[in-house]
């Protein structure tokens, strides 16, 4: 009887420490706008959970939601990320600032973190990575490789994150050849191969020869390779579509901010910070620079090294603005705020801005 009363115990005391095993495993959800698969934004996101995984093992459990619309529907998957005992949610898009907050309210002891938005509140931390610092650099690229003058770039929606990319690409361009030109087409999506692959034949139609962009599929890159023309890859390294078309790709790396985040809601060091960092924190970097003439491979780096060095910024003046007036003096940056607002072009984009 006794022997049955140890074993009795040991039972229980295994399933107690399995239960306590269970409750300390932090759970986290990510929200993602397109398919994993898009090998551009959410799969690089994708690739973060993944980096948490591999570093923490057990002690978390990850899912994801991928293809949310910015509407009512992210809204409702974050509530339910949320009500099914998440601890952590990233939510990795920019429209998917309101729905957030609002769902931070009802759930004060989730930590919730959000990709490129401005609002935070006591449970909702921002992220961000200065994208722009690399579309300086293609747009260099562009303006050494360019033939035409003139390039291609596909927007997604006209807010501050892809107006600034639009504006350092041109800066960077007329760095190098002060004529340089942009050519703009939005597809008001994030994420619409078919659209964005229009956009590409629409633009080279109209001379240019260079493709840039600011939409997540290889799309454009493959239209590119089509027609024979040059391209960049966008968030992820898309050589593979485009082997003989792709100069370079401005590459996303989430998976040290991701890493950082969740040890420190588990040190309990975490706070509802905004973080935005650039080549100089490794959340950007250059994909291999290829297809490429050496002097032209020497340029991209030098510049690359000098944003991160601090002793190049995107936005030095004198800055143009398109309507000829004068944002910011010779000798002077562009401020972050400045930046994060930003709605208007730089003087030499052939596009009128939405509204």
């Amino acid at each position: 009887m006794k022997k049955l009363f140890v074993a009795a115990a040991a039972v229980a005391l295994g399933l107690a420490a399995g239960a306590a095993q269970a409750a300390e495993k932090v759970k986290i959800g990510f929200v993602y706008v397109g398919p994993v698969g898009d090998m551009g934004w959410s799969y690089q996101h994708d690739q973060g959970r993944l980096a948490v995984e591999a570093a923490f093992g057990d002690k978390v459990e990850t899912t994801y939601v991928e293809n949310v619309s910015e509407g009512p529907d992210a809204e409702r998957v974050i509530e339910k990320l949320a009500r099914s005992g998440n601890d952590m949610i990233f939510t990795t898009s920019f429209g998917f600032m309101n729905p957030t907050i609002k769902v931070a309210k009802k759930y004060p002891k989730v930590k919730f973190e959000h990709a490129t938005g401005y609002k935070r509140s006591k449970n909702v931390a921002t992220y961000g990575s200065r994208f722009y610092e690399g579309r300086y650099v293609i747009g260099q690229i562009a303006a050494k490789m360019s033939k035409s003058g003139t390039v291609g770039y596909i927007g997604s929606f006209p807010i501050p994150e892809v107006v600034r990319g639009i504006n350092s690409f041109l800066l960077g361009a007329q760095s190098v050849n002060p004529d340089m030109k942009v050519k703009v087409v939005w597809v008001n999506s994030w994420f619409d191969p078919g659209k964005e692959a229009d956009a590409a034949k629409a633009l080279i139609d109209q001379g240019a020869d260079i493709i840039s962009q600011h939409t997540d599929s290889a799309a454009p890159l493959q239209v590119a390779a089509e027609r024979n023309v040059l391209g960049f890859g966008q968030a992820s390294d898309m050589i593979k579509f485009a082997p003989k078309n792709q100069l370079t790709a401005i590459v996303d790396n989430w998976a040290d901010y991701y890493v950082s985040r969740v040890q420190a809601a588990m040190d309990g060091t975490w706070k509802a910070e905004d973080t935005w960092g650039g080549f100089d924190k490794e959340m950007v970097h250059m994909a291999p620079f290829t297809n490429l003439p050496d002097d032209v491979v020497k340029m991209a780096e030098e510049t690359t090294a000098a944003i991160k060095a601090g002793t190049l910024h995107p936005f030095h003046g004198p800055i143009f603005k398109q309507d000829g007036s004068q944002a910011i003096k010779e000798g002077e940056v562009l401020d972050d705020g400045t930046l994060l607002g930003m709605n208007w072009y730089v003087k030499g984009v052939d596009d009128k801005l939405p509204q």
